[in-house]
């Protein structure tokens, strides 16, 4: 898919957090673009790792039913990426060539795998481009964020 992008979980995660209205925007942002313009996507991984925050270290942790209703219309709707060998030979050579841990190079793996231009997550070098995937933080002032406007949050949407 040309142009689309990977939402690691802290995107995910920071849509909810009342606690950094900046970031909770950009994320809500990010989100929605996806969804409404299929063009954000997201792995198994990233579905477990918000599941693991979302019901037990959220404020006010998600209950089943309301865990089920994400599921059906957030996270299913963009996981796209799903375990198989070539994802972690990929994610075995990514660790191996640029140091990252395991789990930060399944990310990356998942998100060339999806056909991904760009990786959004505060977790990884801001600017860094791994294997024609860039790496962008969209809580990073003057990042460009989905509409390729520097210091763009799509806020506005």
């Amino acid at each position: 898919m040309s142009g689309s992008y990977f939402l690691d979980s802290n995107v995910l995660i920071y849509s909810f957090d009342a606690r950094a209205p900046a970031k909770k925007a950009a994320a809500q942002a990010l989100v929605e673009k996806a969804l409404a313009e299929g063009v954000g996507i997201i792995s198994f991984q990233v579905v477990q790792e918000f599941f693991n925050v979302a019901t037990q270290r959220f404020p006010e942790p998600m209950s089943a039913v309301e865990a089920t209703l994400y599921l059906d219309r957030v996270l299913m709707p963009l996981c796209r990426v799903f375990p198989s060998a070539e994802l972690y030979r990929s994610t075995l050579a990514l660790a191996e060539r640029w140091r990252y841990s395991f789990f930060d190079s399944l990310i990356l793996a998942a998100a060339q795998a999806g056909g991904c231009q760009t990786l959004y997550t505060e977790d990884l070098q801001h600017g860094q481009n791994i294997e024609g995937l860039r790496i962008v933080n969209p809580f990073n002032a003057g990042a460009e964020v989905a509409t390729g406007e520097p210091g763009s949050s799509l806020s506005g949407q």
